[in-house]
């Protein structure tokens, strides 16, 4: 009896003669071997007589091309949903610096000082746009040129600020027609900062300022730098000064310090730990800081205690502004009473007092903190002293353990080997004189030289080591993220600068403020964390200067996913293969200037 289907294919067909049956019986037969025949070749030939070593790698590289296909189909779904440049930010975020909302932070109920700090929890619904550019903003001069002379038009302080500020502001600086010159010599310190270098070294028992390195202080903490004068004048000595300084709505302490080339960073002593581990600094100098430090149960000496290393120097001048008048004497009298108290507690020495200013060495000596008396400041737990990421303030001192520095020279090896490899084919085009965009093949005149440059992943401070091994004028921002391994007080006993930081978060700086961007392995990273990468791009397009470079290596599925959405904010970029056999891509991408 035939099958239904069989009967209407044999009407259909009509009468045929046995071999031409058996050539249709043929054709089905065909026809089911082609449509079951996966499961035909599983029978005939088993898995089983395959290495098992073979199935494993098959199977991982089946896997690891899944992921690959998945990000690149993200990606194309993006362009074709979504991949149009971003609009510009209104005017008013042109030197807006994200979680440090006055207006919002007074409205959640902050005061005291804590409305200016970071707020990064009130950040709700904040539009996608990119940062545009002052209308009189001006690619900087070059290193070391910018470090005396910037343009007025590329940070907030105005011309009528500047009039009505104090005579030690128009000492400091010269406001010309459209540029703002510093003086060296006639700086906030009352002498010139030469002479006041100088003085600070002879306190502390050396022949002149070149000797520093000699008494152990190679990284200073500068509080409240004013214009970042004696921070030009230690890097000409060689010394890493980082100028850290509270958010300030009209004119910036930092902003005018990086737009000068110098390390600075947004933060203060209200409430929260500064984002460095303990003994980051050899020195914390405060001048004129207008910090109350005896105020809070010395709450924010403390804090300098913590990232203060053992045998370090606490430098504070001008404690109470040159107060006049007898009720003023009183006043400077009865703190530096209380000063005296707290220093004792913290086992700090005051080696020398000369005119305004005072200098205290923390001691090295563990037996000191036993030997206290009843009622001091009590160590810190060794829970407490976690390396933290902006937690509340605590009442208790680190003492003098010290981070011992690991094993690092794979790291270092990689850099050496980066620096021979593809990093040199990147300094003909961003570290030359007559740097040119991607796709140029004249490199055009030189518009500015790369200075200040942030490593958004900096493992052990790898690249930090290898352009100063290239004798690159540049400093580093070595950002330690804070799901990475905490390699940042390797990085700080090396004498790097460095901070560590969340970057589903926005950097503590003001726009345009970096001329180079660089991150290894942190587009995957970011990959499993709760935020965005296009919301990353739109920070580091924040802070990166118009003619900026962003250099991105990654794993190739990561890189295609940037390059779609750099193509978003708006940058220039190039792809890059290695050529070395491996699944990593370089992007190197270029800020253009965008002009209203």
């Amino acid at each position: 009896m035939r099958s239904s289907w069989f009967n209407k294919l044999f009407i259909k067909i009509g009468s045929r003669q046995p071999v031409s049956r058996l050539i249709l019986c043929l054709i089905i037969l065909l026809a089911l071997i082609a449509i079951f025949g996966s499961s035909s070749v599983g029978i005939i030939d088993p898995a089983a007589h395959v290495p098992a070593s073979l199935i494993y790698t098959n199977y991982r590289r089946i896997k690891e091309q899944a992921a690959v296909d998945y990000l690149e189909l993200r990606s194309v779904l993006v362009s074709a949903a979504g991949n149009r440049e971003l609009n510009l930010c209104s005017k008013e975020s042109e030197n807006f610096v994200p979680c440090y909302n006055v207006s919002a932070n007074l409205l959640a109920g902050f005061k005291e000082g804590e409305e200016f700090d970071r707020h990064c929890e009130l950040l709700v619904g904040t539009e996608k746009c990119l940062v545009r550019p002052p209308k009189e903003y001006k690619i900087p001069l070059q290193w070391p040129a910018s470090r005396d002379i910037i343009w007025s038009g590329n940070v907030k302080i105005t011309k009528d600020q500047f009039l009505s500020s104090g005579s030690m502001t128009k000492r400091l600086m010269l406001l010309e027609e459209n540029q703002i010159a510093f003086r060296s010599e006639d700086g906030l310190i009352y002498d010139g900062v030469k002479d006041y270098s100088r003085q600070l070294a002879e306190l502390i028992g050396l022949g002149s300022d070149k000797e520093f390195p000699q008494a152990g202080v190679r990284t200073i903490l500068d509080i409240n730098c004013g214009f970042g004068s004696l921070g030009a004048h230690f890097s000409s000595l060689n010394l890493m000064a980082m100028c850290v300084s509270g958010y300030e709505v009209t004119g910036s302490q930092v902003q005018l310090a990086l737009e000068r080339g110098l390390p600075a960073v947004v933060g203060n002593f209200v409430a929260r730990q500064l984002p460095y581990p303990l003994f980051s600094y050899d020195m914390v100098h405060c001048a004129q800081c207008d910090i109350i430090w005896d105020e809070k149960d010395g709450m924010s000496l403390i804090e300098v205690d913590r990232v203060l290393r053992p045998g370090g120097y606490f430098v504070l001048t001008s404690p109470n502004s040159r107060p006049q008048g007898s009720s003023s004497r009183e006043k400077k009298r009865n703190m530096l009473t209380t000063m005296g108290d707290l220093t004792q507690q913290l086992c700090w020495i005051l080696l020398a007092q000369q005119d305004e200013t005072f200098i205290w060495q923390k001691t090295a000596d563990v037996h000191c903190y036993a030997s206290r008396k009843k009622h001091a400041i009590p160590l810190c737990k060794e829970d407490d002293n976690d390396q933290s990421y902006y937690q509340p303030l605590v009442r208790c001192i680190s003492g003098t353990s010290r981070v011992e520095p690991e094993e690092f020279s794979e790291d270092l090896q990689f850099w050496r080997s980066a620096t021979n490899d593809y990093w040199s084919l990147l300094t003909p085009l961003i570290f030359s004189d007559h740097p040119k965009r991607p796709g140029d093949e004249d490199p055009l005149p030189p518009f500015n030289m790369i200075r200040n440059v942030m490593d958004m992943n900096a493992n052990y401070g790898g690249l930090n080591k290898a352009l100063m091994e290239e004798k690159k004028a540049v400093w580093v921002m070595n950002v330690v993220p804070t799901g990475a391994s905490n390699t940042l007080p390797l990085i700080i006993d090396r004498g790097f600068p460095g901070v560590k930081h969340d970057w589903c978060e926005p950097f503590p700086t003001y726009p345009r403020t970096y001329d180079l961007l660089h991150a290894n392995g942190l587009l995957s990273h970011l990959s499993s964390e709760r935020c965005t990468m296009i919301d990353l791009f739109l920070e580091m397009d924040r802070i990166l200067r118009p003619e900026g470079w962003i250099i991105l290596t990654d794993k190739l599925g990561a890189i295609e996913m940037a390059r779609s959405l750099a193509s978003q904010v708006r940058w220039e970029a190039r792809l890059i293969d290695l050529q070395n056999g491996s699944d990593q891509r370089l992007l190197v991408c270029q800020k253009p200037f965008l002009k209203k």
